[in-house]
């Protein structure tokens, strides 16, 4: 989950409240407290911090609460609101249209991959996107990028030979075939006069839309000073804060930028080139607090493939073929810890020790077990009696309770198939109710 150590200490602080049964001036003193030390052990800026926690505590103890709601009701979600604003209040807006695109930042960043993110984030949502590979500074840059275009099946522009970023540009845009145009610059270790000179060229080559700042959230407070840099330099019209999952960091970071009035566009939040958020304050704050991003773990399906496998479902009968697309489905959105962070109401430290570990260690073994059945056996798991079980077990190194256990799921998840049937509803609806079957959740 994005922010683990600033996520678990404002649910902490919220668990707390929710849990009094009386809110009263002690109370929200005390939520105020565990919210500042949540804040400060994320290298959040002292002063916002108090100056965060003076507007909870004002509101608090001052405003009546909304009709049809408690007191407690009422403190909870001054909370979420001061929160919201602090981190930014407004939802980044990506047009869905043709587009170039310059990327930007000094070493370490992450340009590159956060390059193929984007290529990945727009493909999915049915423009074509295309990589320029301009950071000619960086040995084997350019193969970088190619590889991970490889892998999203982009197409990456470039010349690995030549040193003038503005040549290979120049000679990429006479080529070029994509209605949204990426383009990855080489970074120094600070915005210096050779960053600022080769930015400029490539800028005016480009003519780009959109020039996006790519920050990693390990620099905490650092990371508005230098949205500010190079906003005066080189006129950023967003930035995208890498590293979210590996650092203390990251509300430091979202927080500068909010104060200095940088727009954060995008946050990156794993390593994979799925992990890619558009940034939304109040989607971000609902994880925060324990609300869940039930949006943020849709946005991550594969729409494409998903819709198409609805439709085959609809039309047909559901086998244990499309049983296991919807498992690769909910693995392609990350680990079970990830997914289960981003359902309302759900998160690690609410489940048994280990419970996570055990249902993707099940969900691994199922797609041994389906692997090691026959074609036969998988369009008409009816046909699987003891003896195949056996079989199946032996071949998939399972035991046969593991057949059984998969077979049940599977005809829970039949007869939901069936009942949905009819009804304009897409896979992904039926992605969350499979969750639901590994082990209870």
């Amino acid at each position: 989950m994005v922010l683990n150590g600033l996520s678990s200490g404002i649910q902490n602080a919220v668990d707390k409240l929710r849990g009094k049964s009386i809110v009263d001036k002690a109370a929200v003193k005390e939520a105020c407290k565990d919210i500042q030390r949540a804040l400060l052990r994320s290298d959040v800026d002292v002063e916002l911090v108090f100056d965060l926690t003076e507007s909870i505590k004002k509101r608090a103890l001052t405003e009546d609460p909304q009709e049809g709601l408690t007191q407690k009701e009422h403190v909870v979600n001054i909370v979420y609101e001061e929160l919201v604003k602090f981190l930014g209040r407004e939802k980044a807006e990506i047009p869905l249209q043709k587009s170039k695109i310059l990327l930007t930042g000094t070493f370490g960043a992450g340009k590159t991959t956060t390059a193929g993110k984007i290529a990945r984030f727009y493909r999915n949502r049915g423009l074509k996107p295309a990589l320029v590979a301009c950071d000619t500074y960086r040995e084997a840059a350019y193969d970088q990028l190619r590889q991970i275009g490889d892998q999203i099946e982009v197409k990456v522009y470039g010349d690995e030979e030549e040193e003038d970023s503005a040549r290979v540009l120049k000679d990429a845009l006479d080529e070029v075939e994509g209605e949204v145009i990426i383009v990855d610059s080489s970074g120094r270790d600070a915005l210096n006069d050779d960053m600022v000179e080769e930015i400029t060229k490539l800028d005016e080559i480009l003519e780009p839309d959109e020039r996006f700042l790519v920050i990693p959230a390990d620099m905490g407070q650092q990371a508005g000073k230098q949205a500010r840099q190079f906003q005066e330099e080189l006129n950023i019209t967003g930035v995208i804060v890498t590293k979210m999952d590996s650092t203390a960091k990251g509300g430091g970071a979202l927080s500068a930028c909010a104060a200095t009035g940088a727009n954060v566009k995008f946050i990156g939040t794993g390593e994979g080139l799925e992990d890619l958020e558009r940034y939304d304050p109040e989607r971000f704050v609902s994880q925060l607090i324990g609300y869940g991003d039930l949006e943020g773990l849709l946005e991550r399906v594969d729409e494409d493939e998903a819709e198409e496998q609805a439709k085959k479902i609809m039309e047909g009968e559901f086998t244990l073929n499309d049983f296991q697309s919807q498992m690769e489905q909910v693995q392609s959105m990350g680990s079970l810890e990830e997914v289960m962070g981003k359902i309302p109401g759900l998160s690690k430290s609410k489940l048994p020790d280990g419970i996570i570990d055990m249902q993707e260690e099940k969900m691994k073994r199922y797609n041994y077990i389906i692997d090691s059945m026959t074609p036969e056996e998988r369009e008409d798991p009816s046909v699987i009696n003891a003896s195949r079980k056996r079989r199946i077990s032996e071949g998939s190194g399972t035991d046969v309770e593991d057949v059984s256990e998969l077979i049940k799921l599977y005809r829970q998840s039949k007869k939901a198939m069936d009942m949905f049937k009819g009804q304009k509803r897409g896979m992904k609806g039926n992605i969350q109710r499979m969750m639901k079957g590994f082990g209870g959740f």
